[in-house]
């Protein structure tokens, strides 16, 4: 058996340890017919689902009268010290399941055989009492919810002292800072940025040297100093 199946074991045996109920197996009658006569007792009180079932002419109403006299002895030796008539019993659950199918033959014309299924039904009552007394549970059924529940009101009143004194000492922390002002600092001398070289601006261009005129001459004064001479 492995961890899981067995845990799920577990759990029903708890839970069948405070549940009236019984079951009947294989009874010999297919589970549509059984499904009929359990619709009507349904959620009826004990006395009124004894009476049902008395009174039904159907054959599957005497196995179910019988398995819910059954039922109620059980509830009976579960409770021990109540009495049903101030306990208001009722039918919880009823269900109906099928069973093991018997397959048999009919002989038919021409050599043929046909099917006959002889089908049965399991069915499982559950009983319960309305007036239940009021048991204070040992522990809580889920420890998590709890556990994390009682950490919430733990930490509520913690977080209010918190405010409290943050909401005290704010007045005292703010005449001292007040008080005691700072000292104004001198503003530090930031080094002058360098003068950057302004980009000489483009020079005209120097006049360049005319080329020097050839003398002229003088034919005048050739003739005059020849007459002087004559």
């Amino acid at each position: 058996m492995g961890v899981k199946s067995r845990t799920r074991a577990e759990k029903r045996k708890e839970t069948r340890k405070n549940m009236a109920f019984a079951r009947l197996n294989n009874a010999p009658t297919s589970p549509r017919k059984m499904r009929i006569v359990a619709d009507l007792i349904r959620g009826k009180r004990v006395e009124l689902a004894l009476h049902i079932l008395k009174t039904n002419p159907k054959h599957p109403a005497i196995r179910l009268h019988k398995l819910l006299l059954s039922a109620i002895a059980n509830w009976q030796i579960k409770n021990e010290g109540l009495r049903i008539e101030e306990s208001d019993l009722f039918v919880k659950e009823i269900q109906v399941d099928s069973g093991r199918i018997l397959k048999r033959i009919r002989p038919a014309p021409q050599g043929r055989a046909h099917r006959i299924r002889k089908r049965s039904n399991h069915v499982t009552i559950i009983i319960d009492s309305l007036n239940k007394p009021e048991i204070e549970p040992d522990e809580p059924a889920d420890k998590g919810a709890a556990e994390v529940k009682a950490q919430k009101k733990e930490k509520a009143p913690e977080a209010a002292v918190k405010e409290q004194k943050e909401s005290i000492e704010e007045p005292k922390t703010a005449p001292k800072e007040a008080a005691k002002p700072k000292a104004a600092t001198k503003p530090k001398v930031t080094a002058k940025p360098q003068a950057t070289a302004k980009p000489k601006a483009a020079g005209k261009p120097k006049a360049t040297s005319k080329p020097k005129a050839a003398p002229k001459s003088r034919k005048g004064t050739n003739i005059k100093s020849s007459n002087k001479k004559d």
